[in-house]
């Protein structure tokens, strides 16, 4: 290695090489040399190939000598910024990154200068090359980093158009994190008894990080989030969804809750990403949610975790993701928030990357605000006072406190820099864990039993039941419900508990003594031409007990013994009283019919025909 190099790196913080840079440094120094490295993202693949391509560079020809592909444009520019470190003390060596969403007339302008090395994203370099602006004719050494992303991608068509524009005297270099059947197809068409490189196993997950799920019903899932970020106060982490549209979303809501987040995906302009990434690389940003996609390769240090909102549908995103975190030796946390649905893909990735996830359980509201309060003391003690800057106000800062005890300017101080999560976490509502047990047919049967003797909800404490007659198919909803009833009740605005709306009539919930005032207002008050009623719930004859539901339970046949009879039995007997209605309704009465009286002295008169034999 050159002493340019060697002095440049030492700068930078290299002391030992990582397992595959010494590996792969080696072998890319020679001629011919063609290797597939499979090693996770955070193990110094940048250094492994950016060394001997810089080592191999002659500076004083303006001929593209190397050609770096990446997936993405954030990774693009990530790898000719780290070059261009390497090469800090190589005079006359030129590096340039080439990439869609950038204007395309600087890019040319800069290649007809001269470079020596080309890092670029495959469509934009297609374009160039296609404009005769990039010549490969002397490329010595093609590198592809996240090779396997990129074919996810699509660009399986471009990379073989640019192999085509390569000589076939070169190195030719595959980096990827996990080894795809397509991956072996490029092999076999590009490369010349290719060396593998395995760093670790392959296909495997990185070895410092944490594998972690909580499963929630999908409505919790945001809930989850904010636990899950106000648990750990000093959290530097990249948030993945899975589309654009939801990482803006759940981007957009943190943002609005008082987080410090901001959302990376295609849609953005590049500059907007640019100046996404630099806030998020400086730790200006503590929150980047982003897809899989913008964040593909992204090298930023001291990330704590990654989660995974949702789990993706492809195994190895799922690797990429989690080796965001545990770079460089350190350790690092993947989180997933998942759903029922969601559990067999966990067990997937388990047998994938040969680790086990553990089964989290949410922290509560008491952990979280334990926490965030420790930040607070913490914060405090380690705040740096400037003395003379202070001193102007210290005698009517003492002059205001003369008479507040020191306990309670304690107090104000952590209400003041804790209150918010006091404030939520007071009134947190409670996220249930889904059940994934399936319940064997005798479970089952119990259950269902249990669900029809229930009963109806109750009303909470101090609050009295009231049934109307009114629901969602006339048009009653939350909005209308509290309107009519301030309509027609005296006395102001009238409290209302909870409310159950049904397609054809509601529940509602009032302060036990303004109960029978609110019956007394809205029975027999019409509603769009139909009569209201209203009565306590627990009264029989409406809603769901007049039909005899699940909820209120239905009522079973006994005999005078007490015992249940038989369905045959009480069959017949329903037929019999059936077969004889007719008669109790018009015996001893007076009833007008119309037409013709019938002779009903013919017996059988109202049978009912036989079934055709078939």
């Amino acid at each position: 290695m050159s002493e340019d190099i060697r002095r440049a790196i030492s700068e930078l913080g290299f002391e030992h090489p990582m397992p595959v840079q010494e590996e792969v440094i080696p072998y890319l120094l020679g001629n011919r040399n063609d290797v597939i490295a499979l090693a996770q993202t955070g193990t110094g693949k940048t250094a492994a190939f950016g060394i001997p391509v810089l080592q191999r560079i002659d500076p004083t020809s303006k001929e593209t000598q190397a050609l770096i592909l990446s997936p993405t444009r954030e990774l693009c520019l990530q790898i000719a910024d780290d070059l261009n470190d390497f090469a800090k003390y190589m005079p006359g060596v030129h590096i340039v990154a080439v990439y869609g969403g950038a204007s395309i007339e600087a890019q040319i302008r800069t290649l007809r200068h001269g470079v020596q090395i080309i890092v670029a994203t495959p469509g934009r370099l297609i374009d160039l090359m296609h404009r005769g602006v990039a010549r490969l004719d002397h490329v010595r050494n093609v590198v592809l980093d996240e090779a396997d992303e990129m074919l996810n991608m699509g660009f399986t068509d471009s990379i073989n158009a640019i192999f085509e524009g390569v000589p076939e005297d070169r190195n030719t270099l595959l980096f990827s994190a996990t080894m795809s059947k397509e991956i072996e197809r490029i092999a076999r068409n590009y490369l010349h008894d290719y060396k593998e490189i395995v760093v670790g196993s392959r296909n495997e997950g990185a070895e410092n990080v944490n594998h972690i799920y909580y499963m929630v019903h999908s409505k919790d899932k945001y809930l989850a989030l904010k636990r899950v970020v106000d648990f750990y106060p000093r959290i530097f982490a990249i948030i993945f969804c899975r589309t654009k549209v939801e990482t803006q979303e759940i981007a957009d809501k943190l943002i609005r809750d008082g987080y410090n987040a901001e959302a990376l995906h295609g849609d953005l302009s590049q500059q907007q990403r640019d100046l996404t990434m630099q806030k998020f690389r400086q730790h200006t940003v503590q929150l980047l949610v982003a897809t899989d996609v913008a964040a593909r390769g992204l090298d930023v240090s001291d990330l704590t975790h990654v989660i995974n909102y949702g789990l993706p549908d492809d195994i190895e995103n799922y690797t990429h993701r989690s080796g965001r975190t545990g770079r460089a030796g350190k350790k690092g946390t993947s989180i997933s928030i998942i759903h029922t649905r969601e559990k067999s893909k966990v067990r997937n990735i388990e047998r994938v990357i040969g680790k086990d996830f553990v089964d989290g359980t949410l922290p509560t509201a008491e952990e979280i605000c334990k926490k965030q309060l420790y930040k607070v003391m913490d914060d405090i003690m380690k705040t740096d006072v400037d003395e003379e800057q202070i001193a102007l106000y210290m005698d009517e800062i003492n002059r205001q406190f003369e008479y507040i005890d020191k306990e309670d300017i304690l107090k104000k101080m952590v209400a003041v820099t804790f209150g918010r999560f006091l404030e939520y976490y007071k009134n947190a509502p409670e996220i249930e864990r889904p059940s994934t047990q399936r319940r064997s047919a005798e479970a089952g049967s119990k259950g269902r039993q249990s669900d029809r003797q229930r009963g109806p909800r109750k009303a909470e404490a101090g609050y009295t039941r009231l049934f109307i007659n009114l629901g969602k198919a006339d048009g009653f909803y939350p909005g209308e419900v509290m309107q009519y009833i301030n309509r027609h009740v005296k006395g102001g605005r009238q409290e209302v508990g909870h409310i159950d709306l049904l397609s054809k009539f509601a529940y509602i919930e009032v302060p036990q003594d303004d109960a029978q005032r609110v019956m007394r207002a809205l029975n027999g008050t019409v509603y769009k031409g139909r009569e209201v009623r209203c009565n306590e719930a627990d009264e029989a004859g409406h809603g769901r007990a007049a039909r005899g539901s699940r909820a209120e339970g239905r009522p079973q046949r006994r005999d005078e013994r007490g015992d249940r009879r038989p369905n045959r039995e009480r069959r017949t007997d329903r037929q019999q009283h059936g077969r004889d209605d007719w008669r109790n309704l018009i015996n001893g009465k007076a009833v007008n019919l119309r037409g013709e009286e019938p002779d009903f002295s013919e017996e059988g008169w109202a049978r009912r025909r036989p079934k055709k034999q078939r």
